[in-house]
């Protein structure tokens, strides 16, 4: 059966999950799946990219496809691996902008010299061209996935999150339902001074008091209204959106800032449905995958939200909660390098099926 390799770096900046993935008979079977972290310095130029000058940013698209081609080879070990799929990192999104344009750095060119494996990468160009929004991407695997089974909400949180509503027989609808993990971790960067990065499992989060007044201004801004197909850029809920909203957070004021964080993408989570899916789907379940899903008082807050839903994540299904996107690459680089559609119209908005993704021979 053949094996593909998926590299994925999130708006978090941490480091390049690799998945080996197997593909059996509309199945995918993940085999190994790692995060292997990028050096201090190294991160601290990712999260800084937008401010880098034209040279800086070039040299910094070939290390990343250094560190992108280190980790597909230790995650390939002896495996026989036919393509790998490189999200890369995401440095501007703009669907919106004019022209709508995006940006995806971690040279392809330099992963298929240093792997001897043929890769594509730069996927969400083409559906840009194609009128659509270039993201979300995940959709397309959903559908591949989940189109034959019930209906069920399939809620990605990463940086920022999003939902694809797939089931019996197709996607209905898929967009980026608001902040993910973003907003929670730049909170927690600011408040420890770069010493951590994340609230883990939720662990002062669950210390504090959320602000329900505040959710309920924030939960007013254009984007929750808009109907899909949407998507957003990494920066649209940043460092600028926390500073303005709560600004500087300190160690003593962290644990209400992530209550109300936590609370508020939830919230989101929870308004997007309300507005775009539960009006006329009935779903069976919702499925969380992402490093959202370990975090204990945002699945608190979605199974109280969701109810009567049922909400339980990837790993139900074979899928590893830190695998899924990683895993989504690997597929959408195994459709392109059989030159298949792997787009998804009804997510994107693009005028039709396309093949996503460019290829750099081995």
């Amino acid at each position: 059966m053949p094996l593909a390799i998926g590299l994925m770096s999130g708006t978090s900046a941490d480091g390049v999950t690799a998945a080996l993935v197997e593909f059996r008979r509309g199945t995918v079977k993940v085999l190994r799946c790692r995060t292997y972290p990028f050096a201090p310095a190294l991160r601290q130029r990712v999260l800084a990219a937008l401010r880098l000058s034209v040279p800086e940013l070039s040299r910094l698209n070939f290390e990343l496809g250094e560190a992108f081609a280190r980790a597909a080879l230790r995650v390939k070990g002896r495996s026989r691996v036919v393509v790998i799929g490189s999200h890369g990192q995401t440095v501007w999104h703009g669907p919106e902008a004019d022209p709508p344009n995006t940006l995806q750095i971690a040279e392809p060119a330099l992963i298929a010299e240093r792997t001897g494996i043929p890769v594509a990468a730069d996927f969400r160009t083409r559906d840009m061209a194609a009128g659509g929004q270039g993201a979300p991407l995940v959709p397309a695997f959903d559908e591949y996935l989940f189109s034959r089974g019930p209906l069920r909400c399939l809620q990605n949180i990463g940086g920022i999150g999003n939902v694809s509503v797939a089931g019996q027989g197709r996607l209905w609808t898929a967009f980026d339902t608001g902040p993910g993990n973003s907003l929670m971790d730049e909170a927690v960067r600011q408040a420890t001074a770069g010493r951590r990065h994340m609230d883990e499992n939720g662990r002062w989060a669950r210390q504090g008091r959320p602000d329900e007044r505040l959710v309920s201004r924030l939960l007013a801004a254009p984007y929750f209204r808009q109907p899909p197909p949407k998507s957003l850029d990494k920066g649209s809920f940043g460092e600028p959106f926390l500073r303005r909203h709560f600004g500087r957070v300190t160690m003593r004021r962290l644990p209400d800032v992530l209550a109300t964080l936590n609370l508020f993408t939830a919230r989101t989570i929870e308004d997007s449905y309300r507005r775009f899916v539960f009006p006329r789907l009935h779903v069976r379940e919702v499925v969380v995958s992402g490093g959202g899903a370990l975090n204990l008082v945002l699945m608190a807050h979605l199974r109280r939200l969701m109810a009567p839903a049922p909400v339980t994540t990837s790993q139900r299904y074979g899928l590893p909660i830190m695998a899924k996107e990683a895993a989504c690459f690997a597929w959408l680089g195994w459709r392109a390098f059989q030159g298949r559609f792997n787009n998804c119209p009804q997510a994107t908005g693009s005028r039709g099926r396309r093949i996503l993704g460019k290829v750099a021979p081995a």
